[in-house]
Parts: structure tokens; C-alpha cells; sequence
């Protein structure tokens, strides 16, 4: 379904909220934070690497998979391949994230799996993947008959975006949470590390916007065509 308005201008926005949403996380991460490592003394810079996977990952890599059909001139068969690698860079980028919150608990001696934000953040990636694996079969290789695509596309579409949505909501609870927890080992609640924390939560959530924008947009004309595109 598409709506009468052009998606290629809300492109431009969700590219430019994309490295804005980059940028904050890192800046936070490594400027606030102290930086990144897979091994430290300092297991709070183990953390900061799952912030950074999750939303330039799964949101930012992720949200530019979904819009890849809206947002290039290629064609049909193309923009599928540039969908399925994305998500596939999306996927493996979150399951990294989520290995070093893990890692990071482990190694701090804090209990896994305590928060909404923890147990949303498992079910996400696991229908992340299940998405991706199903999407791969039917759509891509070996690729289901005309008939089982066509009853497929609208539940994998729909299915992509609650998890996509899901995803973005469960970001802005998780920095929520961090913040939450910085506040109460005494960051000021006005500080400009609390402040950029905040700001990257809404651009995430305004990208996130342009992103279902975008998909509900008229897109560049296919250069070929087939009964069913995914």
C-alpha cells in the first residue's frame, strides 16, 4: 500500500537523522562514556559497545534495509539483495550487541534478565530472525511459488515493521534505563551527557518515523516488474 505522496524527500530526512542518531551514540559512548572494548578493567566500556551496535545496527542499518526499496532507482531483484544483506548486517550487529550486555553482566556479577527492556530485547532479535531466515527462503533462494509470496508478503511486511517499531521503542526504554541508573550514581539530570542520552532517544524515535514515511510513500518507478515484489 502506498500513499499519493512521493517517499524519495522523506529519504533525505531519515540519511540525515541516520548519522545524527550515529553520531550521538558515539559521541556519548566514547566521549561521555570513555570509550569502547571488547576486554577492560573497566567493564563499563565492555557496555557502551551494546548501545552502539543496537542503534547503529538494528535501528539505523536496519531502518535503511526496510526504506532500501523506496529509497533506490534499481531494480526489483537488486533492491532485494540490498534489503536481505542490510537486515543480514542489521541481525549479526544485534546479536553482538546483546552478547556484550550479557558479557558485560557476567563480568560485572549483574543478574541477567531482569528488565523489560532485556526480555523485549530477546524476543526482538530472535523474530528478527526468524523474519530474516523466512524472508531469505521464500523471497530469495530457493524461493517460494507466486502463490505462497503472495500470501507471504503481507505478514512478512507486516511482522518487519512491529518488529522494527518494537525495536525502536525498546531502544528508547533501554536508554531510558541507563540514564536512570547514571542519575542515580549522581549525573545531573541537566548535565549534557544526560541531555545528548535524552536527544538521542528522540532522533531515533523521529528516524524511525521517516522510515515508516518513507515505506508508506510512492517509490522510484521499478525498472521491472513481477506479480509479486517484496
Amino acid at each position: 500500500m502506498a500513499f499519493e505522496f512521493k517517499a524519495l524527500p522523506f529519504t533525505f530526512v531519515t540519511h540525515a537523522l541516520a548519522i545524527a542518531g550515529a553520531v550521538l551514540v558515539l559521541v556519548w559512548c566514547i566521549h561521555f562514556r570513555g570509550g569502547l572494548a571488547w576486554e577492560a578493567s573497566n567493564k563499563s566500556l565492555i557496555f557502551n559497545i551494546h548501545p552502539v551496535l543496537m542503534l547503529i545496527g538494528l535501528i539505523i542499518i536496519g531502518g535503511e534495509a526496510i526504506i532500501s526499496y523506496k529509497s533506490l532507482p534499481l531494480k526489483k531483484q537488486e533492491k532485494k539483495l540490498i534489503h536481505l544483506v542490510l537486515h543480514a548486517v542489521a541481525l549479526i550487529l544485534g546479536i553482538i550487541g546483546i552478547y556484550t550486555a550479557f558479557k558485560f553482566h557476567n563480568e560485572s556479577g549483574i543478574a541477567n534478565l531482569y528488565s523489560l527492556h532485556s526480555w523485549l530485547g530477546i524476543a526482538i532479535i530472535v523474530l528478527y530472525g526468524i523474519q530474516w531466515i523466512y524472508g531469505f527462503l521464500v523471497f530469495f533462494f530457493p524461493g517460494g511459488s507466486t502463490a505462497v509470496m503472495s500470501e507471504s508478503l503481507p505478514w512478512h511486511v507486516l511482522l518487519g515493521a512491529f518488529a522494527y517499531i518494537l525495536a525502536v521503542a525498546n531502544a528508547a526504554i533501554g536508554l531510558l534505563e541507563k540514564l536512570t541508573f547514571l542519575e542515580n550514581s549522581g549525573l545531573a539530570r541537566y548535565s549534557p551527557e544526560a541531555l545528548l542520552i535524552n536527544f538521542t532517544a528522540v532522533v531515533a524515535i523521529l528516524y524511525a518515523a521517516f522510515v515508516i514515511l518513507t515505506v508508506i510513500g510512492q517509490g522510484p518507478p521499478v525498472k521491472d516488474s513481477t506479480a509479486v515484489q517484496e
